[in-house]
Parts: structure tokens; sequence; C-alpha cells
């Protein structure tokens, strides 16, 4: 039996990939290690919650000991790390935590492992969930392939690059089996609205302001999270010790296109005068140091894995919409204190 440990499992993507694992993997024991900080929540597993197969211990990964006495306790044959702090805007607030979380968290985890699994690292596959953000930024054409030279341009890039380099440290270095794959920027249900999509969507069920960065020129490649979810699964089970696999959803929009898009929908779903949304969007000072545009190319997990993304940008803006039309009690409880202070302070003109 395998004993995966995912950190960062009640967390937006961690929490579609734990569902993934349990549900698809009954024969796997799934163990979810999370802080349950403001983006993380159980509510997003209220329907694996008593599987047989699935454990949930809520943990720092920055404390050593219990992580080390976790993976000894449990038995942990494999770790999908996904626990990070993620969002640029607060990095550029707070940039030790990210560095604390993201650097030092995912040492730990590596050391732990390394102590647990040393008489027969082949077994074992630490597998590192990254971002492109580690690339830098891209002008009006190219691509981020694997073999990119790294140039992070915020604290919260700069953090994952680190932890990247960790972890082919530890491969090199000691042999343990690591593979790191590089996504591009997920959407979906679940996803907290401090990111772009839920937050645009959250704002115009409020009639709040639609808060666009400069002019809204800044283009994101938008990867379905389903499709992530199945990348990490290939890789998972098909990824050689060592190896980088980069995943992009083919779908590069400009951010102000999106966010008008998104007010076309949500004007047809909830029978507004067309046009009625976009009148909320207001242009607001640029993020500092903010990337042009990132592109991935997913060629090398396209050829050897046969993965390609199934969703594209307009399907699954419809599908994100029609999700938390329906789940406004999610919404709702999700968007709390916390989260209306820290909107007020990184979106008001």
């Amino acid at each position: 039996m395998r004993k995966i440990l995912v950190t960062g499992g009640a967390g937006f993507i961690g929490s579609h990939v734990v569902r993934h694992f349990v549900k698809k993997y009954p024969h796997y024991e799934i163990v979810n290690l999370d802080l349950l900080t403001y983006a993380g929540s159980l509510t997003n597993l209220i329907d694996i919650e008593n599987a047989p197969n699935y454990r949930f211990v809520k943990m720092d990964i920055r404390v050593f000991e219990e992580i080390s006495n976790l993976i000894i306790k449990h038995q942990i044959t494999d770790i999908i790390h996904l626990a990070a702090e993620s969002h640029v805007d607060r990095s550029i607030t707070d940039p030790n935590a990210f560095v604390s979380t993201n650097v030092l968290g995912t040492c730990n985890l590596l050391i732990a492992a390394r102590n647990f699994w040393k008489d027969n690292y082949n077994d074992h596959l630490f597998y590192h969930v990254s971002t492109d953000e580690v690339y830098g930024s891209l002008q009006e054409t190219g691509f981020f392939t694997e073999s990119t030279s790294y140039d992070p341009r915020s604290p919260y890039s700069a953090s994952k690059a680190a932890s990247d380099h960790l972890v082919r440290a530890f491969n090199h270095t000691y042999g343990l089996r690591t593979v790191i794959s590089n996504c591009s920027n997920n959407y979906g249900p679940y996803q907290f609205p401090e990111k772009l999509i839920p937050l645009i969507i959250n704002n115009i069920l409020s009639q709040r302001s639609l808060p666009v960065y400069g002019q809204g020129q800044n283009v994101r490649d938008w990867l379905w999270v389903g499709d992530h979810v199945m990348a990490i699964d290939l890789i998972f089970h098909k990824a050689i010790s060592g190896e980088t696999y980069n995943v992009g959803g083919n779908n590069e929009m400009k951010n102000i296109d999106l966010v008008r898009s998104l007010c076309n929908i949500l004007d047809r779903k909830l029978g507004n005068k067309e046009g009625t949304s976009e009148k909320l969007i207001t242009f607001v000072k640029d993020r500092p140091g903010h990337d042009l545009r990132y592109a991935i190319d997913s060629s090398k997990l396209q050829a050897e894995m046969n993965w390609s993304p199934s969703k594209m940008i307009m399907e699954g803006l419809e599908l994100t919409v029609d999700w938390y039309l329906n789940n406004k009690a999610w919404l709702q409880s999700i968007t709390s204190g916390e989260y209306l202070n820290y909107y007020k302070k990184h979106y008001s003109n």
C-alpha cells in the first residue's frame, strides 16, 4: 500500500488532488496535511472526509519535529508537496512568511523524508508542485520550457525558486527520488477569492468594484484545475526521478479580456442588461514589479505521458461561474473578516 502525504491538501489545488487520489485509488492511504490558514478549509473536502483511505492532520511544515514524527507514525511512502504561501501581493507585504513556509517548510519535508526513506530511496517519491513564475517574465512572444533559466521577480516566485533548487539538490546530493512540475495559473471550483477569477465573480455578485491592475494588459496562461490534477496523477506515477515537467493550459489571455469575459458570462446568467458588470471595472495602481506575460510549453509532458489540457478558457470560465453561483454559501463563509480587510488594503484606490 502506498501511503501518500499531500501537503496543503485543504487548499485550492490540494483539495482537488486529495479528492482525486482518494476516489481513484482506494488502495492508497491519503494523509492530508494542512495548517488551515486563511486559504485552506476542510469544507473543500466534505464529500470525502469519511472515506476509509483518508486521514487529515493539522500541522505546520515549518516545525521539523512534528513533520518527522508524522512521516514515521503514518509510515509515509511518498509525498506530494503543495503547501505554500502562494499570492504575490501578500508576498510583497510580508516576504518573511513566504521564505519561512516555502523554503524552510520544504527543506523540513525533504530532510524528514530523507531520514525515513534512507534505507531504500527507490521505493519512494518526493513530488514538488511549483509554479511558472520562477521563470520570470516573457515579452509578447516565446514560451517557458523546462530548460528556461530561473529569473524570479517577486518574493513569492523567489521563494518557490529556492524550494525548487532544494528539491533538485536533495536529488543530486543524496539520491532522493524527486520530481518537480511547474504550472501556469490554475482556476476552477474552491479557489479562494483573492485570486483574480473568483475575486471578480464574488465582486460582481456583491456589486463591488472590479479591480484591475494598471490597464489590464498583463497576460496569463490559464489552466483548468482538473487538467492540472490529471497531470499530477500522471507525473506521480510515470515520471523519471530528477525530471521537471511544465504544465500549461494553452489559454493565454490579457487580464482585462478575462475580466470582461467574466462580466459578460455573469450578466447573461444573472439576467442583467448587457454591459452592467463592466461598469464596475476599476483600474488600480499596478502591482510593483508586475510580470508582463507567462506562457507554458507543455510539449514534454504531452509527448512523454500523452497529457493535454481538456478545457479551453471559455468553457472553463462557464463551468467555474456555474460552480460559484451554485455554491454561494461556500463563497460567503470563506469571505470573512480577514479577507475583507486584506481586500481593502490591497485594492482600494
